[in-house]
């Protein structure tokens, strides 16, 4: 590599020429050191300030090179970057041409300073033996304004300067300002501070990664703890992968005594910074690795309550040491090499919630690598975004169940950058067998993008496109249908739970979330509209969820009258039989895109509209979070299509005739046969009024789809 090379070393294999060479590495180490020398002497009597620590080539604007040239005060001026035999002294306008092209356009920029390339024999290369004499070939170069290495290329010195804003070095060393300090930039985000490095937003650049867009993300999941932390106290939640620690940060401020936190991170660095952004939060913190235990408080008199334990471990062997009642998952990427860790320890009626990032494969962008994590085979639908879910679901479900634990999804969200699911965690074989026969095989139709899970049961159908509610197998040529899955098929959503979590988000004031959480109650209810009262849901009804008897804070007292086992077991019975009759009313899978099915030569009418005329016409309709033009729907494809086409207006005198091209045969006929009879009833009336010849000529023209249907 061309990179760093010390100015003092020079190379030499000849002996006959070792006089020559100790010469040049003489003048080399005095150079090295008056160069050391003279920022040390500034520093002491702080008469210099910041640029003049800088090699002349680091320089602010083109303007300061000139100046450096200005100094010589004969009428041609030399080039302050290069030697005399390179380039000779030259007039004014000549300079400024040689400065502009030479130096300054090929420049490495960094914090509005500019590194130009120097000539200077401030790097000497390797020399060349000729006959008894010696060449020192002075190469180009640039002169690092972080350390004092010497970089020849130019794409190397820029990777050199990105190495040390990743190691948070962006001040000289002859500063004295320490760099670290200078260098770090504080956030806030709901009442908690954090100390970020540069590049804070790009993981690949630096060790603690904020993401700012994932705030939503943050709020989902401390609204679901909030709802944890009522139902039990206290609670062990584990952030796995803390990075900056703002996700552990902000549990332990505002929920307190409720929770005990565990921040948890294999990097050094970011344990570090984890550490600093507790003190700065006034919060207590122990630190806990494989070989000791400490405190390093930041008071005394403090409750236990403001203590974060942090751990230096692998997310894996933690998981395995410790059990937990709550615990998230936010890896760079897919989570599933940690799913088994998070359900071996996990307590029952626990929480794990998970972050997937790896969109590319969950959106069926990079469809083998979906394959190779999740097992799942997917193409790209309407509905990509639940597919996703689904995808991540079923990954979930067959880890759960490897350790004998059932899940019951609480929450499923897909947005742009994100794909967030919290389940809930059942022990038990029974759970876990319940758990495992959701997840079934999706047929999907590639003309019209029909779909519907294939049946249960292991016998091989002779004609799997029967199981399609519509035809285009019997009307298009060739494979029409793929099968993707394995897929969740259950509930993607607990109503119970996210009213929950709704109170607790205007309890603590997260305004961000609360649209999206009133949009997700609606789909999982799959009404159109909803009052929300905001008061505590446990005054509603006792908490029954995933089958089982969740405690609430009124039911806490009539818990502990009657302790064991043999009552708990026959509440979990009796909510497990009546969870059976209610099957019917989860809400159904999958939504439409109103856009991807709308008729060529038809103005649409407006969503809100089109939910009610189909709820008019008896189906289960809501909007839905996946998709800000989706319909989430009991409906058929067909019947769906029959009322966007009843409730559409044409664009043009064409439109209308045109628009039934692109329905299936069966809506086809049913318009027909309605129009064939509303236009003879008006054909009756208008041959009584009009005898004359010329009315079949006028009724032909004013009744085109009645001539189409004779």
């Amino acid at each position: 590599m061309d990179g760093e090379v010390d100015c003092t070393k020079v190379e030499s294999n000849n002996l006959s020429v070792k006089v020559g060479e100790s010469e040049v590495e003489t003048k080399e180490e005095r150079r090295e050191h008056e160069s050391i020398k003279e920022p040390d002497s500034n520093i002491l009597d702080g008469s210099s300030d910041y640029p003049r620590e800088k090699h002349l080539s680091i320089q602010r604007q083109l303007a300061d090179l000139e100046k450096l040239a200005d100094l010589n005060e004969a009428e041609k001026k030399p080039c302050p970057l290069c030697p005399e035999e390179k380039f000779k002294a030259c007039y004014g306008h000549k300079l400024h041409r040689h400065l502009q092209n030479l130096h300054w356009k090929i420049s490495v920029e960094f914090e509005g300073y500019r590194m130009c390339i120097c000539h200077l024999p401030c790097r000497i290369a390797k020399p060349n033996f000729v006959a008894d004499q010696t060449f020192s070939k002075m190469g180009a170069h640039y002169h690092c304004i972080i350390c004092s290495a010497t970089i020849t290329r130019r794409t190397d010195m820029i990777g050199h300067i990105n190495r040390h804003v990743n190691k948070g070095e962006t001040e000289s060393r002859f500063i004295t300002a320490p760099a670290p300090k200078s260098s770090c930039e504080v956030l806030k985000e709901a009442d908690t501070d954090v100390q970020v490095l540069p590049n804070y937003f790009t993981p690949q650049k630096t060790d603690s990664y904020f993401n700012p867009k994932m705030k939503l993300n943050r709020q989902l999941i401390f609204c679901a703890l909030a709802v944890l932390a009522e139902e039990r106290k206290p609670i062990e939640c584990l952030d796995a992968f803390g990075a900056t620690g703002i996700m552990g940060l902000q549990w332990a401020k505002h929920l307190r005594s409720s929770v005990k936190v565990t921040i948890n991170d294999c990097n050094e660095n970011s344990v570090t910074m984890i550490q600093e952004n507790c003190h700065l939060n006034k919060m207590k913190v122990k630190v806990n690795t494989k070989k000791e235990d400490n405190y390093e408080g930041i008071g005394d008199g403090e409750e236990n309550a403001d203590t974060i334990e942090v751990t230096k471990m692998d997310a894996n062997v933690i998981m395995h040491l410790r059990s937990f009642d709550f615990i998230h998952l936010d890896p760079f990427g897919t989570s599933v090499n940690y799913l088994d860790s998070a359900f071996r320890n996990v307590r029952n009626l626990g929480i794990v919630s998970l972050t997937s990032t790896d969109i590319s494969s969950l959106y069926a962008k990079a469809q083998h690598v979906a394959l190779r994590h999740y097992g799942c085979n997917i193409v790209r639908t309407e509905y990509y975004k639940e597919l996703a879910a689904r995808t991540v679901i079923s990954a979930v479900a067959r880890s759960a169940a490897r350790c004998n634990k059932g899940i019951e999804v609480l929450l499923a969200v897909a947005l742009e950058h994100f794909v967030l699911v919290v389940v809930r965690v059942l022990r038990g074989p029974s759970p876990a067998d319940d758990s495992a026969k959701k997840i079934r095989y999706l047929i999907h139709c590639q003309w019209c993008e029909e779909r519907i899970f294939q049946k249960e049961g292991n016998m091989v159908e002779e004609n799997p496109y029967q199981q399609l509610p519509c035809d285009c197998h019997g009307s298009m040529p060739g494979r029409t249908a793929v099968v993707l899955g394995p897929l969740w098929s259950g509930a993607l959503f607990n109503t119970g739970f996210l009213r929950r979590m709704l109170f607790e988000a205007v309890q603590y004031g997260l305004d961000e979330v609360q649209p999206l959480l009133k949009t997700v109650v609606c789909e999982a209810e799959c009404t159109t509209s909803k009052n929300f009262s905001i008061h505590n849901p446990s005054d509603e009804n006792k908490q029954e969820e995933c089958g089982v008897y969740i405690k609430t804070p009124d039911m806490l007292a009539e818990s502990d009258v009657v302790p064991g086992k043999r009552k708990n077991n026959e509440m979990m019975r009796n909510a497990t039989k009546r969870q059976k009759t209610d099957n019917s009313a989860e809400h159904p899978a999958f939504y439409y895109n109103i856009h991807r099915h709308s008729i060529k030569g038809m103005n649409m009418p407006k969503l809100n509209k089109f939910l009610n005329y189909l709820s008019e016409a008896g189906y289960r309709v809501s909007r839905t979070h996946f998709d800000p033009m989706g319909v989430r729907t009991n409906a058929p494809l067909a019947q769906f299509k029959t009322v966007l086409m009843k409730h559409s207006t044409p664009t043009y005198a064409g439109g209308q005739t045109e628009g039934p091209l692109h329905l299936t045969e069966d809506v086809q006929m049913g318009d027909q046969l309605q129009a064939a009879a509303d236009s003879k009833a008006k054909d009756d009336e208008f041959l009584e009024e009009n005898k004359s010849g010329d009315t079949a000529t006028i009724f032909t023209e004013d009744c085109p789809t009645h001539c189409a249907a004779d």
